[in-house]
C-alpha cells in the first residue's frame, strides 16, 4: 500500500521570524516584572522565607550553611499598610523547629526546636529535659531521642517558669 502522507516542510528564515519594537520589548519586560513582583512578595510575605543555616547548635538534623526554605504560612501575624492584617491561624507546638530574631539583637536570626511551652515550667537534670505543666504535676522527661545524639547530653538547668507568652527552645535562648 503506498504512503499517503505528504511531508510538510518546515520554513524557516528571516521571513518567518518576529522582531519586536524597542518600546514592545520594554512593555514585555515590565510586564514580567511586574507578574513576578505580583507573585513573589506576598509568597515571601505570608508564605515562605529563605533562610541559610549559620552554626552547628541543631547537628545532626540541621548542619551549618545549608539552606532551608521556612514555612510561615498560618504562624505569622502581618499588618498591611492601608489594607489590614493577616491574624496567626496555627499554633507552635512542642518539638516544632521555629526560626526567630533573636531578642537582643533583632538583626541576627536563630534555629532552634521548641522544648516548653508558655505557662509551662522546664528543668534540665542530668541531662534530661523535664516539663513540668498542668497535666504533669511532677514532670516528665521529654524524649529528644528522635532528633539528638545518644551521646550528645544537654547542661543541667535549674527549674524555670514561663510566662504565658513565651515559648522556650532548645538551649533556651530567650534566657540568654
Amino acid at each position: 500500500m503506498p504512503d499517503t502522507k505528504e511531508s510538510i516542510p518546515v520554513v524557516s528564515g528571516p521571513e518567518n521570524e518576529e522582531y519586536l519594537s524597542l518600546g514592545a520589548l520594554f512593555l514585555e519586560m515590565v510586564k514580567v516584572i511586574a507578574l513576578a513582583i505580583v507573585i513573589i512578595i506576598p509568597i515571601r510575605v505570608f508564605l515562605f522565607q529563605p533562610f541559610f543555616v549559620q552554626g552547628a547548635s541543631m547537628e545532626p538534623n540541621f548542619e551549618d550553611g545549608q539552606y532551608l526554605i521556612i514555612n510561615e504560612f498560618g504562624y505569622k501575624h502581618t499588618e498591611i499598610p492601608g489594607v489590614g492584617e493577616v491574624i496567626q491561624f496555627r499554633d507552635l507546638d512542642r518539638q516544632d523547629v521555629v526560626v526567630f530574631r533573636y531578642p537582643k539583637n533583632p538583626e541576627q536570626y536563630y534555629i532552634k526546636r521548641i522544648i516548653a511551652l508558655p505557662g509551662e515550667s522546664v528543668a534540665i537534670k542530668d541531662g534530661i529535659v523535664y516539663i513540668f505543666n498542668d497535666i504533669h504535676h511532677q514532670g516528665y522527661a521529654l524524649d529528644e531521642s528522635t532528633y539528638l545524639a545518644k551521646n550528645i547530653k544537654t547542661s543541667d538547668m535549674t527549674k524555670i517558669t514561663l510566662d504565658e507568652d513565651v515559648f522556650s527552645v532548645f538551649f533556651l535562648v530567650f534566657l540568654l
